[in-house]
């Protein structure tokens, strides 16, 4: 760049007047809603028990995925526990849960069961400091709950080691961010005209551009993001995540997400990666919905069945999507008991028609679920 361009984008003398192509984005936003005319059809065939055992899967892969995306890792049990003791869902024991998970899941259920309420500085203050209960992010004290005030240098998104650091953004001064949060809010709560997708996609990425916390930026974005899609949807209860549709695409995310910051105040190209992603992940959930509706189907089939409690557990394995063959030799491992055991369980399973013998493909025997009957 030449001397005097701008380097970010929030540099430009017209900032923040965000434009875009419509005519490029209608094809995206159409199959967007598509995609979610069609789950909302599927989770029309569905009870009310169901939606919530749907929306606890969602909820709990968003909440562990969303942290993924910063390189933290959630215990998915204690999220799962957290979240259905919130919910009011029935999941039998629950797991020990932690102040950190307790703090995300508080952040992501506020920002999509309260969707309809106004985004104000104290509703974000309050998830950052839900995010960082010790007030520390890592081994760094930060400012909870309050803007940063930069007192070690320019907030920087970097990369690489200490004696070679690649600065891949850096956002405004903190001077500015008083001013530059209340146009924020008043243009977030604000009817802007805006088709709803359009303005999820542009209130994430001008929350990460302002980045106005010491820590945590990416984690509230996707929530503030969220926040607008329930409110598209109308719903507040959520089935789909788009965190875990941007954990598969990390890369690509953050490559747009850089490209746009270094560019101009066009974002035709990251809102068009914005829609494709929303598509993508809707079309996830339903692929996931249909197994929620299977795993219902198979446990109503085999209700009146005596199982033992390594049979039960071996069988919700398979339904929440086993990865690899089942072996006799891994039923032994995973329910703990002998090899002799685990064959008698599955020997039986198999006599009742619950389990079926796979086709040879291998040195091991290897059992699938049988299929059932509508």
């Amino acid at each position: 760049m030449k001397s005097g361009d701008c380097l970010y984008v929030w540099q430009a003398e017209d900032w923040p007047r965000w434009r875009y192509d419509l005519s490029v984005l209608a094809p995206p936003l159409a199959e967007a809603s598509r995609a979610q005319g069609l789950l909302l059809g599927r989770l029309a065939d569905a009870g009310v028990a169901l939606r919530d055992q749907a929306s606890l899967a969602v909820l709990t892969d968003d909440v562990v995925k969303t942290s993924e995306i910063e390189g933290e890792s959630l215990d998915v049990a204690s999220v799962r526990s957290s979240i259905a003791r919130r919910l009011g869902v029935d999941i039998g024991a629950l797991a020990p849960v932690d102040r950190h998970v307790e703090g995300v899941v508080e952040m992501v259920l506020d920002a999509t069961a309260r969707c309809r309420e106004p985004l104000t500085a104290e509703r974000l203050s309050g998830w950052h400091a839900a995010l960082f209960p010790t007030g520390y992010g890592g081994l760094t004290r930060i400012r909870v709950g309050s803007w940063r005030d930069d007192a070690t240098g320019p907030m920087q998104v970097v990369s690489g080691p200490l004696h070679r650091r690649k600065v891949h953004y850096e956002a405004p001064p903190a001077d500015r961010l008083e001013a530059e949060m209340t146009r924020f809010l008043a243009w977030a709560n604000g009817d802007t005209g805006e088709p709803a997708a359009i303005k999820a996609g542009l209130a994430h990425l001008w929350f990460v551009t302002l980045h106005p916390f010491d820590d945590g930026n990416g984690r509230i974005a996707r929530a503030v993001g969220d926040l607008f899609l329930a409110r598209a949807d109308g719903n507040p209860q959520r089935f789909y995540s788009l965190s875990a549709q941007i954990q598969r695409t990390r890369k690509d995310y953050y490559d747009v997400l850089e490209r746009t910051q270094k560019g101009t105040l066009d974002v035709t190209e990251w809102l068009a990666w914005f829609l494709a992603s929303l598509q993508h992940a809707v079309d996830s959930a339903r692929l996931a919905l249909d197994g929620v509706l299977f795993k219902a189907r198979f446990w109503r089939r085999w209700a009146g069945t005596p199982m033992n409690p390594r049979q039960t557990k071996l069988l919700n394995r398979l339904l929440d999507g086993f990865e690899g063959w089942l072996t006799s030799g891994k039923w032994a491992a995973i329910a703990k008991c002998s090899p002799d055991t685990a064959l008698r369980d599955i020997t039986e399973l198999m006599a009742l028609g619950v389990l079926r013998r796979m086709p040879a493909g291998g040195r091991s025997t290897a059992y699938e679920l049988a299929a059932i009957d509508d």
